[in-house]
């Protein structure tokens, strides 16, 4: 901010605010703190809503995509049935109407690879967590099993009956 508009506004110039500042250092977690801190982001994330409607968008990038086609065939056709003096206004519309299809093709694209590297990085973590957990000698279960053979899985489901 410039000293004119801090005058103007009443507020404190960019000096004083610099000096009241105070430096923090981080300090170092633990992994107990980190797990701690994992436990309650799936907490939360478990709480929030899935993410739905992930295909609308990707449907949405194709009629655009589309939409830019056509429109850039018909101002092409256009511009070869006008005199030559304004057909280069035309053609230049038409080459950004092509501009708009690709950028949504590619808009499309990036955003399914950054869901995959977000899930590869999701994996990459789960990874790390479970083999952390392993080292330390911990057990996660996420239900209880029963084993049983196929005899007496039959025999349970004629009892039934």
């Amino acid at each position: 901010m410039t000293k004119k508009l801090e005058e103007l506004f009443d507020v404190e110039t960019s000096e004083d605010v610099v000096d009241r500042m105070v430096a923090v250092e981080p300090k170092p977690l633990t992994v107990s703190e980190i797990e701690t801190a994992m436990t309650k982001v799936d907490k939360i994330d478990a709480a929030l809503p899935s993410v739905r409607d992930l295909e609308t968008s990707d449907n949405e990038m194709d009629e655009i995509a589309q939409l830019a086609q056509d429109t850039f065939k018909d101002l092409m056709d256009l511009g070869m049935n006008v005199e030559a003096r304004f057909s280069g206004e035309i053609f230049g519309n038409a080459a950004r109407m092509l501009d708009t299809a690709l950028s949504a093709k590619a808009h499309k694209v990036n955003k399914k690879l950054r869901m995959v590297d977000l899930q590869l990085k999701k994996a990459g973590l789960d990874a790390r967590l479970a083999k952390d957990q392993q080292s330390s000698g911990e057990v996660s279960t996420d239900g209880e099993g029963v084993v049983l053979d196929r005899n007496t899985l039959l025999q349970q489901i004629l009892d039934k009956k």
